[in-house]
């Protein structure tokens, strides 16, 4: 499919009636945009709670939003659901009784269980995937709604966390030969059975992402609320830039490190292909973006810095621990069966600091404390709290360590106390820990260094 574009929308950029109007604009305004990947509908106001999350309340009978101490009941979310789906109807002037008579019947299933949530769940997709083609095709373009179970995108039989099978690639190569614009909903697919699986949640970005890998599209485009990715979060950072291209490495050292630009996984297929991943503004689609490619020339040394909060660093010390086989790999386990997210884990001789999600210890840190000290016997053992970790990333840094001296001598300048510092093996990016208190400073006194 070589000279088409997948281009994927997020819940913002479909979140009413004015959005959907602007996602036409862009998808008319080239005729290599082919294939249309949507999320359910957003937030239309910083009070209303996504249209997935009401869905989600209906399948666990209003559990969903009690976790979250939030009094809306199912029949409350039921009716967000269909209020919401009715007034995007009418606001564009769209027959659909059919498409929202559909809808309230899905709302009504007696599914089960794990079943019943996926289903659900992908019910804001599903439908305003059917919702956007039939407005397209109302504005005369010739559009279709390719639904997961029209074209075979098949999936595992985990309902909850599914997996793309095989056979899915070779089915939606097959769009190749449609003409039409196709709109797919994100988020789910079905299974061998013809049951509904869902991705985990961002899951609209996975399937944007191998949908663009099964046809091999020329780029995939994904548009969101933001004019791609900025050198630093610009609410520490006004003054920050959005970066021109970043290559697959890149974005991801950026992405674990705590820049929420889209699904970590759903960029592996397309690094597959080489396919650039085009990060763009529906607001401001005049706004260039961030291009995303398999290699680009290092013209700078760092492109961006990511900041990570709510860090804390289980460290260890035993005589001799770095030629005791297999000790990092046990510990690793242990904080695996704990459920707890590590980031990276710098070791020593005698030492080992793991760096873990602070909010994973609560409630298990007692246990996990007498789990290592029983298992694996360290002759000391303590974890810190509340750190910060600033990440500043770029292919640049390779075989230069310059910036890693400017960086430490303007932190000290600024009386900033580091708890802990690491290189990444590939050289092109560092890791500086410091108070959590002190984060914020301490990142626009990097950009100012590295950046600015």
């Amino acid at each position: 499919m070589a000279g088409r574009i997948v281009c994927k929308f997020g819940g913002s950029s479909v979140a009413d009636a004015g959005q959907i109007e602007k996602v036409r604009r862009i998808v008319e305004a080239n005729p290599k945009r082919r294939i249309v990947v949507v999320s359910a509908p957003g937030r239309s106001s910083a009070d209303e709670q996504k249209v997935t999350d009401h869905l989600i309340n209906i399948a666990t009978d209003g559990s969903h939003f009690r976790e979250q101490r939030l009094d809306v009941t199912p029949a409350q979310s039921k009716q967000a659901v269909l209020n919401k789906f009715t007034t995007i109807v009418e606001d564009l002037s769209l027959e659909a009784d059919d498409i929202l008579a559909a809808l309230k019947a899905d709302l009504d299933c007696s599914l089960s269980g794990d079943e019943r949530v996926a289903f659900l769940a992908s019910r804001g997709e599903h439908y305003n995937a059917r919702l956007i083609a039939a407005y397209f095709e109302r504005c005369g373009m010739e559009a279709s709604a390719g639904l997961p179970e029209d074209i075979g995108l098949v999936v595992s039989d985990d309902f909850l966390n599914a997996d793309l099978q095989e056979e899915t690639y070779r089915n939606i190569r097959q769009l190749a030969d449609d003409q039409r614009l196709i709109v797919v909903p994100g988020f789910y697919g079905v299974t061998g059975r013809g049951q509904v699986a869902v991705f985990s949640r961002g899951g609209s970005d996975l399937t944007g992402g191998e949908i663009a890998y099964a046809v091999d599209a020329e780029t995939y485009e994904n548009w969101t609320d933001v004019s791609g990715v900025f050198e630093a979060d610009p609410r520490q950072v006004p003054e920050a830039r959005a970066i021109p291209r970043l290559t697959f490495k890149e974005i991801r050292l950026l992405s674990c490190k705590g820049f929420n630009v889209f699904h970590l996984n759903a960029m592996l297929p397309c690094k597959d292909r080489k396919i650039p991943i085009h990060i763009r503004n529906t607001n401001e689609p005049q706004d260039p973006g961030t291009v995303i490619l398999f290699e680009r020339v290092p013209e700078e040394g760092v492109v961006g810095i990511a900041q990570l909060d709510n860090v804390a660093y289980v460290y260890l010390e035993k005589d001799m621990l770095g030629e005791e086989t297999g000790f990092t790999a046990e510990l690793l386990t242990i904080l695996r069966e704990f459920n707890i997210q590590t980031y990276h884990y710098p070791t020593d001789k005698d030492d080992i600091a793991v760096l873990v999600n602070q909010d994973d210890l609560t409630g298990a840190i007692n246990d996990l404390r007498q789990r290592i000290e029983e298992q694996l016997r360290p002759d000391f053992m303590n974890v810190a709290y509340n750190l910060s970790i600033l990440t500043p990333v770029g292919l640049g840094l390779q075989g230069n360590t310059y910036p890693i001296v400017d960086a430490l001598s303007a932190l000290g300048e600024a009386h900033i106390p580091i708890e802990t510092i690491d290189q990444s093996p590939s050289q092109i990016c560092f890791h500086i820990g410091v108070p959590q208190a002190v984060a914020d400073d301490a990142l626009r006194i990097l950009y100012r260094t590295l950046i600015g």
